[in-house]
Parts: structure tokens; sequence; C-alpha cells
């Protein structure tokens, strides 16, 4: 027998990665960058006229709020690629948060326009969270599904292979730009990443025109023509509750680790310790660049010892590392930085994210399985990511800069997800039946 987990990568597999990669792409790069923005610029440009500590905290505000839109999203485009098509929702999102981006890159500073930049700041950000709702439940939905069932690990992976590229092009752009005179990075230099979140829109229409709905998506829709019954997304969803309610716990521990080690502590190393920004930008493209190769890894490892193994080593490690990697951040040393970088997210935090994806879409049946995945990995974002944040930055001023709080915070949010991770129903190597084709059978029968 032929072993699918070596078999080359077809051309219309390839076609489909990439397609689906590059949406998750401008998804991590709009975050990704919208974070080091928030850590580094938005303080001074939109809300100059706060103290340093009630900027920073306005400033992850709004990026906390733009995760709010996310479940929403999430719901609206998760109904729609299980009713109209998974490919439809792919096509849209990346146009959604093509404009947001850019948007953001156009509005003028608090100087020029007082409190209108930052509303428009708020608006950008809330079209960017709504579009990008929809985006991984159907990236992840429909690489699972042209998947072979013994490479659905490695497939999802390669989505978050897209995230490491979008690391890198955020980092890297900021990174470069930031290296100039700091009035002009401050005033037109940092604007012009954003901008860039146009470009990748157009290439992303590109990829994506070349995407063919999976068969399971056809299959669905012909039993439902069949049947006579259009079923509702979001009540299959919760017609077993279990599975979506632990779908968002799970989702938490992934959700919080960028955002903890490489988001707030960029603003911990910058604004506590006085370290250049150059430092972080630099170490997060280094992250980036690990990121882009240890994904598949940890994917093609989910294949052969399970997809909740490896996402409890992830929610273990990443609670075991976060203590040594602000450690190694509060030496102020940039390579220790680099390095604290690199132990806290690369080795924990792509593990989780790399198999969330695909075990998401393993816990539901085809019918709604955009929508579940959307709805697992938004809340958690919203609940978790979204707010980590600004919650590390309340509780280390509460605690006088002291970053215990934030180990605690982690170790935490880890148990829970790991505890989910254990309890879920999760079908690695099926797509599942399905409740239409259960109804299918009776109406045969």
């Amino acid at each position: 027998m032929t072993d699918t987990r070596t078999t080359p990568l077809t051309r219309r597999q390839r076609k489909m990665i990439a397609g689906s990669a590059i949406g998750t792409l401008m998804e991590y790069y709009d975050y990704y960058l919208y974070g080091l923005a928030a850590a580094t610029v938005f303080p001074a440009v939109f809300f100059a006229s706060e103290s340093p500590v009630v900027a920073q905290l306005a400033s992850f505000a709004t990026f906390a709020v733009g995760f709010f839109l996310r479940p929403v999203g999430g719901i609206v485009w998760g109904i729609v690629g299980d009713r109209v098509g998974r490919k439809t929702v792919l096509m849209v999102t990346v146009v959604g948060m093509g404009l947001a981006t850019a948007g953001i890159g156009l509005i003028p500073p608090e100087a020029s326009i007082g409190i209108a930049a930052p509303i428009l700041l708020l608006l950008c950000r809330m079209f960017q969270g709504f579009f990008v709702g929809g985006e991984m439940g159907g990236a992840a939905t429909i690489v699972v599904e042209h998947a072979p069932p013994h490479r659905r690990g490695l497939f999802g992976a390669f989505l978050i292979s897209g995230a490491g590229i979008a690391n890198v092009a955020s980092a890297g752009l900021m990174a470069s730009l930031g290296a100039g005179a700091t009035s002009w990075f401050m005033t037109w230099g940092w604007r012009l990443p954003f901008l860039f979140g146009a470009v990748l829109a157009i290439i992303a229409i590109l990829l994506r025109r070349q995407l063919e709905e999976s068969d399971d998506f056809t299959q669905t829709q012909a039993i439902q023509l069949q049947t006579g019954r259009k079923l509702n997304p979001l009540k299959e969803v919760f017609r077993h509750p279990k599975n979506a309610i632990l779908g968002i716990l799970i989702g938490l521990p992934q959700s919080i680790a960028g955002y903890v080690v490489l988001t707030y502590a960029l603003s911990y190393i910058v604004v506590t310790l006085k370290v250049p920004a150059q430092v972080g930008f630099i170490g997060t493209l280094i992250v980036g660049v690990f990121q882009i190769f240890v994904a598949p890894t940890w994917g093609a490892i989910s294949d052969r010892f399970g997809r909740r193994r490896v996402y409890i080593f992830g929610c273990i490690a990443f609670a075991a590392l976060v203590y040594p990697t602000f450690v190694l951040y509060s030496t102020g040393n940039m390579w220790l930085i680099w390095l604290g970088m690199v132990i806290g997210f690369v080795i924990p935090g792509v593990a989780m994210q790399a198999t969330l994806g695909t075990m998401l879409a393993e816990m539901f049946d085809p019918e709604a399985r955009t929508t579940g995945v959307n709805i697992g990995y938004q809340l958690s974002n919203t609940l978790g990511g979204g707010l980590a944040p600004f919650i590390c930055a309340a509780i280390v001023a509460a605690a006088g800069g002291a970053f215990w709080p934030v180990v605690i915070y982690s170790a935490v949010i880890c148990l829970v997800g790991a505890i989910a991770t254990a309890t879920a129903t999760i079908r690695p190597g099926s797509a599942g039946t399905g409740r239409l084709r259960e109804l299918s059978l009776q109406t045969a029968s």
C-alpha cells in the first residue's frame, strides 16, 4: 500500500494550501502589525494627550475591541460558509481585511483631527475584526476537507506557516522602517506596512479564485436537495453543546501565547525596561522565521501521535516557560530577549497553533464545520488573546512592575485548555458522518 504521509502534494493540493494560507497570512499580518503598532506607535500618535500608562492601556483597549467583533463575524461568515460555500467566505474576508488594514494607515494623527482620530482607529479595528472572524473557520475547513485523512495535521499546519510569514513581514517592515529617523517613522513610516495590506488582498484574490469546494461540502449540498432539509449550522453546532463549549476553552492557551510573550512583552521591554523597539521588532521577525518551518513539523507530529497529545504538551510547556521567558526579558540584553521570544513562543505556542485548526475541524460535522470552527477559534481569541495584552499591562502595573502575575495568569489559562482538550470528542482521520447523511439514510429506507 502507498504511504499517503510521504506522497508528494498534488498540484490541486498545493493550490488549495496556498489559497487558504494567504488568508491566514493576512489575518496574522493584520493582527501582528496592529499589536506591534499598539505597543510602540499608537500611544503617541492617537492618544498623545494622555499619560504614558493611560495611553498604553487605551491603545491596547482598541486592540481588544477588534476581537469583540470576531465572534460576530465568525457566526455570520460561518453560516455563509456552511450554506453557500467555503470559497465564497474566503473571497469576501480577504477583501474586507485588506480594506480595513489599509484604512488604518490613512488615519490622520490626533494632533491633526483630535478625538476623531482614535474613533476612526476604533472603527477600522472593528471592521478588521468582523472580517477576520470568518477567515480561520473557512480556511481550516477547506484545508482539512481536501487533505488525505492521515495528513490533515500537516495540511492544517501550513496555515500557521502563513502566520509565520506574516510575522516576518509585519516585524520586518516595522524594523526596517523604524531604523531611520524617529520622527519620519512616527509620522509616515509606520503607515506603509498598513497600506501594504491592500496589496496582500489583491494577491489573495488572485490565488483564491482557483480554489475548489471540497467533496464534503458538495455532498452535503446534494443531500440537502435530496432530503429537502436545510439544517441551520448554528443550531447544529449547539445540538451537542459539549464540543461547542470545549472548543472555546481549548483555544484559550494558544490565543494568549503570542499576545503575552510577543505583543505584551514588546510593550514590557520598551516601556518598562526602556529597550529600543527595534530589538522587539527583530525578535518577532526571528520568531516568524522559525514559525514557518516549525509549524508543519508539529502538524506532522500530530498526524503520528495525535492532535490531543501535541496540544496538551503545548499547554504544559507554555505554562512552564513563561517565567524563564520573562526572566530573560528582564535582563534587557538583546540576545537574551530574542532567546526568550523563541523559547516562549516557538516551542509551545506554535505547537498549539499548528494543531488547533485541524483539531477543531475534526470536532464538527460537515454541515456545521465552518461555523463550529469559527465559534471555538474566535471566541477563544476574544476572551483570551484580545484581552491578554490589556490584562497583562494592568496586572503588572498593579504589581508595581513585577511580572509574576503574568506567569500565574498564563498557567491558569493553560490548565483550563489542557483539561478541555483531554475531555473533547475528536475524530482524527474522519470527516464525520453528519446529521444530513443520517437523514439521507432515513429517507432512503
